[in-house]
């Protein structure tokens, strides 16, 4: 039941499982998988204490961190402060948020609310300094959502015996990768939430694993079954990169305090969409009237990272914040149309050991 890679990292199953919870982390690692905590809303101190967290929880078991170093982004290799990116917002991009939310009733914040950061963590400084505080912790896996990271990331994490790893959705970025000396690379498909290519993870697992050569490979994009994670093997992969999935779980409580839980739960497959409007970078999302509008005709256009991130970062609290169902989404791949119910974390990792154990029998009473 387990891979060459999943045995180096002491897993009982090869299911990787990205989350923003800790508690998701907890749960998927302490069941025999390796939760990967995502960094990229946090501060190094609010890293700190959600990997304390985890530490005290996780029981021994493995864990990993991911960030995200984009290649490009504005500002990049220059001293930029958030008033000067602020600066670098063009008017009618401002104007166009703030006319969809009054054209949908969306009121401002309460005095009293407090706010959270509006430059989220896409530049390397920021990716480093989640890897400096990581490191302080027995981790097993650091990975980069966005490109190749600097080879100063993949140093300090091998100094540590730490793998990195980095996502990609082309075969040119995966061999980037690995020239750069990634211990894992993830093929992500199209059908993935969040940030992603093209290319359907079907033709691109095994595109990447003949490219990379002893390279590890996970694939990556709308897995959410023990009968998907049987096919990785069959594609060359070692394991099952998840995210998506998660989303819907118990322990996900700020999804299930924000009202998202209840739309994504009843979304079929077909109703996700790939949009630049969260990032600037074409990202797989649930469809709904905030995504028609960016990438309708009236659009301004979107903008590079991070400023798309900082032009709407205010809107999506209002639109959270107030329960605005018809502007309010989520990153979330096409596995969303089985994402049916709230079940425990722990529930699913034993429904996809379930899943796997029955797939692979059926395929040996077909030998």
């Amino acid at each position: 039941m387990n891979t060459a890679l999943a045995k180096r990292l002491g897993l009982e199953i090869p299911l990787f499982a990205f989350t923003r919870s800790p508690e998701v982390v907890v749960a998927v690692s302490r069941a025999g998988g390796l939760g990967v905590l995502g960094a990229i809303a946090l501060s190094p101190e609010e890293l700190d204490e959600q990997l304390a967290f985890i530490d005290a929880r996780v029981e021994g078991r493995p864990y990993g961190v991911d960030t995200v170093m984009p290649n490009s982004y504005m500002g990049k290799g220059e001293t930029v402060t958030k008033e000067m990116l602020e600066a670098m917002i063009p008017q009618p991009q401002k104007d166009f948020v703030e006319r969809i939310l009054s054209d949908h009733g969306v009121e401002d914040l309460p005095e009293d609310y407090v706010r959270h950061e509006s430059l989220l963590g896409w530049s390397v400084e920021r990716g480093l300094a989640h890897i400096d505080v990581a490191l302080k912790y027995p981790i097993a896996l650091i990975a980069n959502a966005l490109g190749t990271p600097p080879p100063e990331a993949i140093d300090r994490a091998r100094e540590r015996g730490v793998l990195m790893a980095a996502l990609c959705g082309k075969k040119k970025q995966a061999l980037a990768h690995k020239a750069a000396g990634i211990d894992v690379i993830v093929a992500q498909g199209t059908e993935a939430g969040g940030h992603t290519g093209e290319v359907a993870g079907m033709v691109l697992t095994p595109e990447i694993v003949d490219a990379v050569g002893d390279t590890p490979v996970l694939t990556a994009g709308g897995i959410g079954s023990g009968r998907q994670m049987a096919a990785a093997p069959a594609l060359g992969a070692q394991g099952v990169w998840t995210g998506s999935i998660w989303l819907t779980v118990a322990e996900n409580a700020d999804y299930q305090h924000a009202g998202i839980t209840e739309k994504l739960l009843a979304a079929k497959s077909t109703d996700t969409v790939r949009s630049r409007c969260v990032s600037g970078k074409p990202a797989r999302m649930l469809k709904t009237t905030w995504t028609k509008l960016w990438d309708g005709e009236q659009s301004p256009g979107t903008l590079p990272i991070p400023l798309q991130w900082m032009v709407q970062a205010e809107a999506v609290e209002r639109i959270l914040h107030h329960g605005n169902m018809e502007l309010m989404g989520s990153p979330v791949g096409q596995i969303v149309g089985s994402m049916n119910a709230v079940r425990t974390a722990a529930d699913v990792v034993e429904q996809f050991k379930a899943d796997y154990a029955a797939t692979v029998s059926r395929l040996r009473m077909l030998e």
